[in-house]
């Protein structure tokens, strides 16, 4: 059984999105249906419409930071009840039973993680439709519970741009004093400041883009180091605990990581393509770590949300209707956003 809902979807490799009915399936016993509120614009939804990583079905329907409302819950769900504010990040599923999974990570389940949207939908067959719509349904394992005390429209972004940057930080253990960078100012990068600030870091912006440096320093840098300025970089080599690689693209990690500490990590999050050859001396000569780091798990997702409404933090956003997104895609490749579309729901 199902029910038909509203949608903006795109048809095609590379389609402009328009409005499209959809079915979701009818609420289970274990299921939380909700009303969606307001929906966060990732990059990639764009890189998904566009096939950039060949593994799109058409017809789709991004979306993967969800804030809404829940409308009702199946007869099994304990821990939500109608009209508690809640949130849907980037999966809905995984197997529930490898090694990963049994571990609170399923963003690394052994089967493969169900997206919240481009995913394999055991329930309908096909695949799964994402938060550009009205409602959506849920298994209550994968519904995350929301600070009442935070701005509902700014939080959306929490949950990919905020856990995207939060779980590195975390998983590695930032802690008060560490001298932190954050390389790349835009979606991700903004978040990885807050973040870091609120961990009690020295928190560094590092950017090829001078005119990007009070809007570091407002979101709480303590300081701005411009990479394409040699002697700048050549003072702060050797002296960074911890960076944040947020760079969405291949690009040269060599000139980062000569400014780590022995023993010390950079973490990549933004660039899922090849990078430019990486010299291994520079790793060996100062057992140094280039990891990488996906989402978190949906207990992590829930302690970053918890944190958040500790620190009272959201992300920076700029509100859209639904009917806007195609040019806003258009704006998120040209840079044009700070930091972050939302869509307001109620437009559709």
């Amino acid at each position: 059984m199902s029910f038909e809902v509203k949608a903006y979807a795109a048809k095609e490799k590379k389609g402009s999105l328009a409005p499209h009915d959809i079915e979701r399936r009818e609420v289970g016993d274990n299921d939380v249906h909700i009303d969606i509120t307001y929906c966060g614009v990732c990059h990639s939804d764009i890189h998904s419409v566009n096939n950039d990583w060949g593994n799109a079905k058409y017809p789709m329907v991004p979306g993967h930071e969800i804030i809404g409302k829940v409308k009702s819950v199946g007869p099994n769900v304990t821990n939500f009840a109608v009209g508690d504010l809640v949130g849907v990040g980037c999966m809905v599923d995984s197997c529930r039973t490898c090694s990963s999974c049994k571990q609170d990570l399923e963003q690394y389940c052994e089967e493969g993680m169900v997206g919240t949207y481009n995913g394999k939908d055991k329930h309908l067959g096909g695949h799964t439709f994402g938060g550009y719509s009205e409602s959506i349904v849920v298994d209550q394992e994968y519904v995350l519970r929301v600070p009442t005390n935070l701005d509902e429209k700014a939080i959306a972004p929490l949950l990919c741009a905020g856990i995207t940057t939060y779980s590195p930080l975390n998983h590695w253990g930032v802690k008060k004093g560490d001298k932190v960078g954050v390389i790349g100012l835009g979606g991700l990068g903004h978040m990885g400041i807050k973040f870091a600030a609120a961990m009690g870091a020295h928190v560094v912006m590092i950017t090829t883009s001078p005119s990007k440096s009070a809007d570091a320093k407002r979101l709480g840098a303590d300081e701005v180091l411009i990479s394409k300025n040699i002697d700048e970089m050549e003072q702060h080599r050797g002296t960074f605990d911890f960076l944040l690689n947020t760079v969405p693209v291949g690009h040269d990690v060599n000139p980062y990581l000569d400014l780590l500490k022995l023993d010390a990590t950079m973490v990549l999050v933004g660039a899922i393509e090849p990078l430019e050859p990486m010299h291994g001396g520079k790793l060996i000569l100062g057992r140094k770590r280039l990891a990488g780091s996906l989402i978190g798990g949906i207990k992590e997702t829930q302690e970053m949300l918890d944190f958040c409404g500790e620190h009272d933090i959201v992300s920076d956003v700029e509100m859209i209707n639904i009917d806007e997104i195609n040019e806003a895609y258009k704006r998120v490749q040209n840079n044009d956003v700070k930091y972050r579309f939302v869509i307001d729901m109620k437009s559709l």
